[in-house]
């Protein structure tokens, strides 16, 4: 990227919202508040960039349970962005991805290519067996993630906290 496009991108991502509202719902049939290190991580680097957590939930690994999830955190109107751990996978009861796509109005693919482009780098093959993904709904942001501290730094340190004002912004663009 040229120095003027660099330019652009960062003139685009300070025109975003900086302070977020966000809701963290961890998709586990076992995790407690108090065994769920993964939502813990979400939110302590969240919370370390400035936004806010305004919901944090467990629901269990069924589609409808976490459908109904999303759609409530949506409905809050002071969320703007909606991160979801855990059921990403390829194993039977890893349904998080068919739950959260079809409430999506605008996937963003690119987000989970350059995910399991940079899990690739840190553990191999395996990483093709995440089904992480992104979108919007309005100008509202949700991603889906796995369930691990690992893959929850890489996709939060590395995409998504970099960009989150940006998307929002961007996803608000032309509404009212």
């Amino acid at each position: 990227m040229s120095g003027d496009d660099t330019a652009s991108v960062e003139r685009h991502r300070a025109m975003g919202p900086s302070a977020l509202g966000a809701a963290v719902i961890t998709v586990s049939d076992t995790r407690t508040r108090e065994t769920d290190s993964g939502g813990a991580l979400v939110v302590e680097l969240l919370e370390a960039a400035g936004h806010r957590i305004v919901l944090r939930e467990i629901v269990a690994d069924d589609a409808g349970a976490i459908r109904r999830a999303v759609e409530a955190a949506l409905e809050a109107g002071d969320v703007q962005v909606v991160i979801l751990t855990g059921g990403t996978g390829v194993a039977p009861r890893d349904v998080t991805p068919e739950a959260v796509a079809p409430l999506l109005e605008r996937e963003i693919p690119g987000f989970g290519e350059l995910f399991r482009m940079l899990s690739y780098e840190e553990i191999g093959p395996a990483a093709m067996l995440s089904r992480a993904l992104g979108g919007l709904v309005g100008n509202r942001v949700v991603f889906a993630l796995p369930g691990s501290r690992g893959a929850l730094r890489t996709a939060l340190e590395r995409l998504i906290l970099p960009e989150l004002g940006h998307l929002v912004g961007e996803g608000g663009k032309g509404r009212s």
